[in-house]
């Protein structure tokens, strides 16, 4: 599977006494496979905002001599993958804005659904835009309601109540910190404590970095707001559904990570056992796609019976493929990033787990690595249903005519990849995979069912 949207990942904390940018550093590593175009950190010294930033993954962009620049009792990160806006390096995150009212700092993760709207009211106004992401809308409105209300918090809560889409937000002032959800919960955001420090991430794998232990889940519409050290909520927008997007937890989020009570490499174990119950096959070892395909594997292995190998080598130093801003540079990384292991599959019937196929380009190309290196077989399972409908909420999942689901039969996808055979996991068995799960899911780009309007973006 290749080519999704903005799956970008965010980090804050506040630490009165603490080295804020390194606790911010090491988060942004640990959520570096959700966006490797860019990444920044702002940090907050004696109420003035510094920041540094650039394209590049986050070992290349830090160093010590850019921490000495940055130091504060609180920070905020963002790791990049572009969705709305190209891989530009003004569009890099966090995006500090300075007006009237000081200083303020946003990092978001997720996709607007009125961005037009919103921009085109904006530059009636007179408001000139330096980058072309939807975050500097967002910065733009919160800054223009902070004039007119009597804190920052009361003009994100405001602010919220416009916005449609996928946002998960950190925005920091010259004394606050805040972290807010919208309404429908699209995307993931939790809140953690290490001694006297408050921290917030898009994937609870971050905390672990850092020593940090969870405390909860920001609700969907929820305003957190940290100042002085002291935490207060804001939950009049909240409500009890809750639609967090379903392939978190079958391709974005790190297997370690913990998402609304689920431990990811369970809930893609359990995807895996169903589409061994779903149609039975006959081969001699299951190998899964690194890395979102292996817990996939492993649970297709327990419950089939057949047994569990390692196939590919990956290369750890190539990004992750679908997160490649054009198809040449996502076909080039597809052949640098894995290798097979001749001697496991050669003359061997293979079963291949993947987490989903989109044009069905990247999925060919890996059956004829199997191939190529003896396979006698090759049995493709994805873990997730078939892409029909399109994301607006930050997956980047295209019009329906690039979708193969929607052009072939699942038998004619099979033959378009070279597969000896073909199975997807159905819908009622995708409804069973996180059983023990807090929240509802967004699963529009399966069923076409989509929890918001979105009939304007068509």
């Amino acid at each position: 599977m290749r080519k999704l949207k903005e799956e970008c990942g965010i980090f804050g904390i506040y630490n009165s006494a603490g080295d804020c940018a390194k606790d911010t550093y090491y988060g942004l590593v640990a959520l570096q496979h959700r966006g490797q175009e860019g990444c920044g950190i702002a940090v907050n010294r004696n109420k003035e905002i510094y920041y540094h930033k650039d394209l590049g993954l986050v070992n290349d962009v830090f160093s010590e001599n850019v921490f000495d620049k940055l130091q504060g009792n609180m920070a905020i990160g963002h790791v990049r993958y572009s969705t709305t806006g190209g891989n530009l390096r003004e569009n890099v995150q966090p995006l500090v804005l300075r007006y009237i009212k000081g200083s303020l700092a946003i990092a978001h993760n997720g996709n607007l659904t009125n961005t037009d709207k919103l921009k085109k009211e904006l530059e009636k106004n007179g408001a000139i835009f330096q980058t072309t992401s939807d975050t500097e809308i967002i910065a733009y409105l919160i800054a223009r309601e902070r004039i007119n209300t009597s804190s920052i918090e009361e003009a994100v809560y405001n602010v919220m109540q416009i916005l449609e889409g996928a946002y998960s937000l950190l925005v920091m002032s010259p004394n606050k910190l805040i972290a807010a959800r919208d309404r429908w919960g699209f995307r993931p955001l939790s809140m953690a404590k290490k001694d006297d420090a408050i921290v917030f991430a898009s994937e609870t794998c971050a905390f672990d970095t850092i020593d940090a232990k969870f405390e909860r889940n920001i609700l969907p519409g929820e305003v957190v707001v940290i100042e002085d050290g002291n935490i207060r909520s804001n939950k009049n927008l909240c409500s009890d559904k809750s639609n967090l997007c379903i392939f978190e937890h079958i391709y974005f989020a790190r297997p370690d990570s913990f998402l609304e009570n689920e431990l990811v490499h369970n809930v893609r174990k359990r995807a895996g056992e169903f589409l061994a119950k779903q149609n039975k096959v006959n081969a001699d070892i299951v190998l899964g796609v690194p890395d979102s395909g292996l817990s996939a594997a492993e649970g297709f292995s327990k419950e089939s019976g057949i047994p569990l190998q390692m196939g590919f080598i990956k290369n750890k130093y190539i990004a992750r493929t679908f997160i490649k801003p054009n198809q040449k540079e996502r076909d080039i990384a597809v052949r640098m990033k894995l290798n097979v292991l001749s001697d496991v599959v050669k003359d061997k019937s293979v079963v291949m787990v993947d987490d989903s196929i989109v044009r069905g380009t990247t999925s060919g190309r890996i059956v004829n690595l199997l191939r190529q290196a003896g396979a006698k077989e090759v049995h493709v399972r994805i873990s997730s249903p078939p892409f029909l409908w399109p994301c607006f909420f930050g997956t980047d999942i295209p019009s329906r005519e690039a979708l193969i689901a929607n052009n072939h039969s699942i038998e004619e996808i099979a033959k378009l990849i070279n597969a000896d055979s073909l199975d997807f996991l159905s819908l009622d068995n995708l409804e069973k995979i996180a059983p023990n799960s807090t929240s509802g899911f967004c699963k529009a780009c399966f069923t076409g069912n989509y929890p918001i309007n979105v009939e304007h973006l068509f």
